[in-house]
């Protein structure tokens, strides 16, 4: 067996180079369709990052009754913190409300209106930030499903006046992210399916320049394992060898790849720390997967003749 494999790896080498100039353009083909794939797929992996930042960012907001105590809040805080669908909870004073509100007036350069203010206008509030935006409707019933006793509070939460209702803003930024996603997805998929159909199709025009060659093998009684497998060997070396070059291009290209993804993404702190793992794996398998791919289709066309 290590005998058997040890030759078709020769016979590989030598159909290799014996074919050179298909060879060299079967694997230009596939350095360049590797660099497709890999290129939106560092873009798709950016937009899947942006979907998740905002995902993240969507939270429940609940004002509070001005005359709550202090063991009230924190009361109402350990419930919240016990839901399963809650990631954490964050308490608000009327000063830090007022705070933000001065910040984000002097970050928009606008004038700062509260100095004429008699008292602080802002309630006391919780954030709370869910482990899945898809839990918004769930959590929020939870902590006030009817009207309390002053017409205006909760009945099952009698520290909260009030729960902000984002249901039409949370239902958009889902309804886009689903579509985003899936979209994503199935444009990698068609991408995908374009580069197996012009890879397998190159491959098949090397085979066919060497169709003598495999008639020639059948004819002398040659077996089809025989005859298929140097093959696939010369495959899996135009896979690889695609591969190595399209990591090298992106290698030399790393510096300029950061900052068009720094840029695109400029106003969401994204990180993409396993990026460059991923896209290895990502050129390594699908040059190595599409080359024996490719070969094993091309060869089994003249075999089952």
């Amino acid at each position: 067996m290590i005998g058997f494999v040890a030759f078709s790896i020769k016979r590989a080498w030598q159909g290799f180079w014996r074919n050179a100039v298909m060879s060299i353009a079967a694997t230009a083909t596939m350095v360049l369709m590797l660099l497709l794939l890999a290129g939106f797929w560092i873009i798709n992996t950016g937009l899947l990052a942006g979907l998740e930042y905002t995902e993240s960012k969507v939270n429940i907001v609940a004002d509070l009754f001005d005359n709550v105590t202090d063991r009230q809040v924190q009361d109402l805080m350990a419930r919240v913190e016990a839901m399963p669908e809650v990631a954490t909870v964050h308490h608000v004073t009327r000063e830090e409300a007022l705070q933000r509100f001065k910040e984000s007036r002097r970050a928009e350069r606008e004038e700062d209106l509260t100095r004429f203010l008699d008292s602080n206008p802002f309630h006391a509030s919780i954030e709370i930030s869910l482990t899945d935006a898809e839990h918004y409707n769930v959590v929020q019933n939870r902590l006030c499903s009817e009207p309390g006793p002053t017409g205006k509070g909760c009945a099952e939460e009698p520290a909260i006046e009030s729960v902000k209702n984002q249901r039409e803003l949370v239902s958009s930024v889902l309804t886009v992210t689903r579509f985003l996603q899936t979209a994503g997805a199935v444009a990698l998929l068609v991408i995908g399916m374009i580069v197996l159909f012009i890879i397998v199709n190159t491959i098949r025009l090397a085979v066919v320049a060497r169709a003598d060659e495999i008639e020639i093998m059948r004819l002398v009684g040659a077996s089809d394992a025989f005859i298929r497998w140097p093959f696939v060997f010369e495959g899996a070396m135009v896979g690889l060898l695609g591969a190595g070059l399209a990591l090298g291009i992106l290698g030399t290209a790393a510096d300029q790849l950061g900052a068009f993804m720094f840029d695109f993404f400029r106003v969401l702190p994204l990180e993409f720390g396993g990026l460059a793992r991923d896209v290895t794996l990502l050129v390594l398998g699908a040059g190595l997967g599409l080359g024996v791919l490719g070969s094993w289709v091309s060869v089994r066309t003249y075999l089952i003749r």
